[in-house]
């Protein structure tokens, strides 16, 4: 019990770390002066630059209709994750066989602590969509023939955490099932 809550909590506090961080595109910019070099990061909810002379600027979105579809997904996902994890803690804690809550009914309170670990799978499989599609959206336009205005990306390191907690959340939500399992 203590494992799959550990885990699926680890997995909830990193999609609620990547939903806030700037760090899902990478893109750096060397110019003929290497004093000017540029690193841009790009995220749900704002971009950043950072200039090899130390300084850093980030700032949001200026519209959201005017944000790519996925992008605009992507922010949807993400908080709908984290959303559904909270409700996933509630029905664990009140499943969970240390607690009062429903302390006589004993199918019930199992009942509660198994819809808990499947409800942290639902999170997990909400937090993979997202992080996956922007992956595949970074990828397929840094291999794009095609030449573009746009900067060429790299996969930030939220594109990492955001797959890490997916998977804590849907293993998480597994060793729960199976303890919760009449």
């Amino acid at each position: 019990l203590l494992v799959g809550v550990g885990l699926a909590f680890l997995g909830f506090l990193g999609t609620i770390l990547i939903c806030g961080l700037p760090m899902w595109k990478v893109t750096a910019f060397v110019g003929s002066n290497i004093v000017t070099a540029q690193i841009f990061w790009e995220g749900l909810w704002m971009n950043c630059v950072f200039q090899s002379t130390g300084h850093s600027q980030c700032k949001a979105y200026d519209s959201v209709l005017a944000l790519p579809q996925e992008l605009q997904a992507s922010r949807a996902l993400i908080c709908v994750s984290i959303a559904v994890s909270v409700v996933a803690i509630g029905l664990t804690v009140v499943g969970a066989r240390c607690t009062n809550f429903y302390r006589d009914e004993g199918l019930t309170k199992s009942n509660i602590g198994l819809s808990g670990g499947i409800v942290f799978i639902i999170a997990g499989v909400l937090c993979i969509i997202p992080v996956s599609w922007s992956a595949h959206t970074i990828i397929t336009g840094f291999y794009n023939p095609l030449p573009t205005s746009e900067r060429r990306g790299e996969l930030g390191a939220s594109i990492y955490v955001g797959w890490a907690s997916g998977a804590l959340l849907v293993i998480g939500g597994a060793v729960l099932c199976s303890t919760y399992r009449c």
